[in-house]
Formats: C-alpha cells, structure tokens, sequence
C-alpha cells in the first residue's frame, strides 16, 4: 500500500508516477476545448432560420391574419434565443489581448464591411441614390453586430454586479420610455435587448439540462399552443414592433409608462418562448449541425437575397399572396440560409467574416513556455 513501510531486506520499487488526469466528457451544456456541441449549433441553425423566414414573411403581413399571426409569434423569441445563446458563449470573455482582438476581427470588421454593403446595395433596392454611409447607424442587418460588441465589452461589468438581470432590466425598462435616445449604434435595441444577454452570462451548463428533460419539453407544448392562438388573437389589438425592441413606447403611440411594463412583459413572454424552442432542440448530431459553425454568414449574407425581393417583384403575383404563395417564401428561406451557412460559402467569404489580420495586431511579447502556452490557450478558448 502506500505510505507503508517496507523491511530491510526489501528492495523498494522506484514511485509510478499517476497517469495524467481524463478530459472530461463533452456535455449538452457546453464544449470542450477542440470540440463543438452539437446541441448549440443545432440551436444556432435553427434561429437563424427563423430569422430569414420572419423576414421573407415581411411582404406577406398585410394579405394574411395567419402569416402575421405566425410573424408575431416567430419575431417573440427567435432573436431572443439567439442572443442567449450568444451572452452564454461570452460568459469567458474578460477583455484579454485575445479576446479583444477575436472581437475585432469577428465582429467589428465585418460590422464595418456589410454597414458598407448594404448601405451601397440598398441605394438600389430601396431606390434611394442619396443614401449615405454612416458607421454610427446601423443598417437593416447591422445593428446586430454592433450591439453584440458593445455587449460583449460589458461582460466584465454584468460578471462584477451582484444583481445583472435585474440591472439589465432596468436598463432596458428606461430605454423604453426615453425617446431621445436616437440612432446611433442603434442604440435603443442593444439597451432593449441587453436582458437577453445579460441572462445568458448567468445561465450554466446545467440549466440547459434542465429544459432538456422530457417533462419540460411536454409542457412545452400547451405553452406553444396557448402562445400561437394569443398570437392569432392579437393581430388586430396589439402592434407586433414591441418584439422588434427598436423603438420607444412614445414612438409606438403609447403613453410612456406603457414602456416599462411591456418591457418586463414581453421580456417574460420571449424568454418562456425561447426556453420551450431550446427545450426542444435536438442534442444529437443531425444533418444540420456542421450548419450552426457558419450561422453569421447565413444571417449577413441572406439579407442581400431579401433585399432583391423588390427590385425583383418577386412577391409581385397575385399568387403569391395565398397559402400556396406563404409556404412557398418559408421553404425558399429556409433553403436559401441553409446554403449560405454550408463550408463553401464560408471558405469564399472567410476573409471578411473571420478575417485573421495578423499585420494589423502587435505579435504578444513574453518568454516562450508559460507565457506562449497562455496566450495559445486564449486563442483556443476563444474559438470555441
């Protein structure tokens, strides 16, 4: 045994050394260091299919109670879900020489060059020559982007706080009711959304069990169910725009008190809609899960297919105002994101979307050894 002691005569055998420790097994809630989840790429496709079907819905709002039934439903949780996800996989983030520049290269870049894009290629599907750019007011898709890195050089702040959701909620309970805020940085969605965020910094691997489990998934049904038919009911009552979080309540017509109540309402409802969509996201690894790797390319790329839509007339028939008409656009959006998140447009449009830049960034100085395993386990840790 040991510790014990051996006889005079006994030859002691030189100590084994301890096998190294295992790598922990990849769980649902969260990935090991060189490999994906499976379960939050799945979740990642998803949504951002969502997205291009909320948005080839657009043109449909007006010819169906249905369409704009589902519009409602779709727009209270899909982007929601999305920024949870994306506050979840910041929780790390602690504004590091690589993670600043990982925010650089992934987010403001890009943010730079589709402001840019777009900008130039809607002075021709909005018929507007005139149209200037302008980095301080994002632009259709954008506003994403710009909220994301704002949010995302916060974390340390929502990490230190000892009460984040509920700081975040006040935020965004007073952005509501401050119409003065204006455009810039599109900054009345990033205060409006920051909830969102700001609850995905505190969830852990095991609250994503927990929706998981079978019985939350079966609840999950009657509430999807009760939210579609309240969805329905409230096409002629209630503005859907609440869900776009883009403006406030004296901007909506509504006196401002209304902000602050809607805030907290519509944040209860977006979250318990989100929970039943993640409860109900596959863990398994499907045909679409290498898909979720590629989930920003999709949601960039296919706003240039739903700006063509006009100049396009392709919603111009007659026909495609019906059911025929609806299902058609959905399966068509579907498809069109599935194909821009796939490795071959993502090997075609890495260069701007993950460029690597090294010449604009100062080589880390230090000792090799522990200091160059650090900062390669920043880099990995970020890339995950």
């Amino acid at each position: 045994m040991s510790g014990s002691r051996e006889t005079a005569t006994t030859v002691q055998a030189p100590p084994v050394p301890a096998p190294p420790p295992r790598p922990a097994p990849a769980t649902r809630g969260g990935p090991t260091a060189g490999r994906r989840d499976a379960y939050f790429d799945n979740a990642k496709y998803l949504a951002i299919v969502l997205v291009a079907v909320g948005h080839a819905w657009e043109p449909l709002r007006s010819d169906s109670r249905t369409v704009t039934a589902l519009y409602t439903f779709v727009y209270a949780f899909h982007m929601p879900a999305f920024i949870i996800i994306s506050g979840y996989f910041s929780r790390t983030f602690d504004a590091g020489p690589a993670r600043i520049r990982r925010l650089v290269t992934g987010v403001a870049v890009p943010y730079v060059v589709f402001e840019v894009a777009y900008t130039l290629f809607t002075r021709w599907s909005d018929h507007a020559p005139d149209r200037e750019i302008s980095l301080l007011d994002p632009l259709y898709l954008t506003w994403f982007l710009a909220a994301l890195f704002i949010w995302r050089l916060t974390t340390p702040i929502w990490r230190l706080a000892r009460w984040p959701l509920p700081l975040a909620l006040v935020i965004a309970a007073l952005a509501s009711l401050t119409p003065s805020i204006g455009s810039d940085f599109d900054l009345q969605r990033v205060l409006q959304f920051l909830p969102y965020f700001v609850l995905g910094l505190c969830l852990r691997p095991e609250h994503f069990e927990l929706l998981r489990r079978w019985s939350v998934r079966l609840w999950a049904v009657p509430v999807v169910l009760c939210a579609l038919a309240v969805a329905y009911w409230s096409v002629p009552h209630l503005a859907y725009r609440w869900f776009f979080h883009r403006d406030s309540a004296q901007q909506l017509g509504a006196p401002g008190w209304y902000g602050p109540v809607t805030t907290l309402a519509v944040f209860g409802c977006s979250v318990m809609l989100a929970a039943c969509f993640l409860a109900w996201v596959p863990g398994r690894r499907t045909w679409f899960t290498a898909l979720g790797a590629g989930t920003l390319y999709g949601y960039l790329l296919h706003g240039f297919v739903a700006q063509t839509a006009g100049p396009a007339h392709w919603y111009d028939a007659a026909r495609t105002h019906g059911p025929l008409g609806a299902v058609t656009a959905t399966l068509v959006a579907a498809v069109v994101v599935t194909l821009l998140c796939t490795p071959p447009v993502r090997r075609v449009f890495r260069f701007v979307l993950e460029p690597r830049m090294e010449w604009a960034f100062r080589t880390p100085q230090g000792r090799a050894g522990e200091g160059g395993r650090r900062n390669a386990a920043e880099v990995l840790s970020e890339r995950r």
